[in-house]
């Protein structure tokens, strides 16, 4: 069972934001946060969320809208630096969780940017993978 506020369960990616949950994060900025996907397509499969609470990307206001896919644009080529990766593919879709979220997935191969591809990481890969991020994206 979720927290509940004003009758409404607590946003999961709103809890990680606050610290309540924990998230192997790689890069903040004012505006917006970048944390590992604990079910990853691939090793290094980020997650970028704004900080503000919108549920679908095309209901963020035109600053936000571009902010997000700004700091996408910076943190992808370091993604694909960091994890020797051919690319990095970008998918968004939000029905897992109605906060905005794109996934950036290092990526070598067609057909990798696959949803039904995702597995557990473990612990210490999630704080091996976060550490080399951390660096590389600072």
């Amino acid at each position: 069972m979720g927290l509940f506020l004003n009758g409404m369960q607590a946003c999961i990616f709103c809890r990680v934001i606050e610290g309540a949950v924990p998230s192997y994060k790689v890069w903040e900025g004012e505006s917006f946060y970048a944390f590992l996907d604990i079910n990853p397509v691939n090793p290094g499969h980020v997650l970028l969320i704004p900080k503000k609470h919108v549920d679908f990307v095309f209901d963020l206001d035109d600053d936000s809208y571009q902010g997000l896919f700004n700091a996408a644009k910076r943190l992808g080529p370091l993604l694909k630096k960091a994890m020797n990766s051919k690319r990095v593919g970008m998918a968004i879709e939000g029905f897992g969780v109605p906060h905005v979220h794109v996934h950036l997935v290092p990526v070598n191969h067609r057909n990798e940017l696959n949803p039904l591809r995702a597995r557990g990481a473990s612990q210490e890969e999630l704080k091996r993978v976060a550490a080399l991020l951390q660096k590389t994206f600072a």
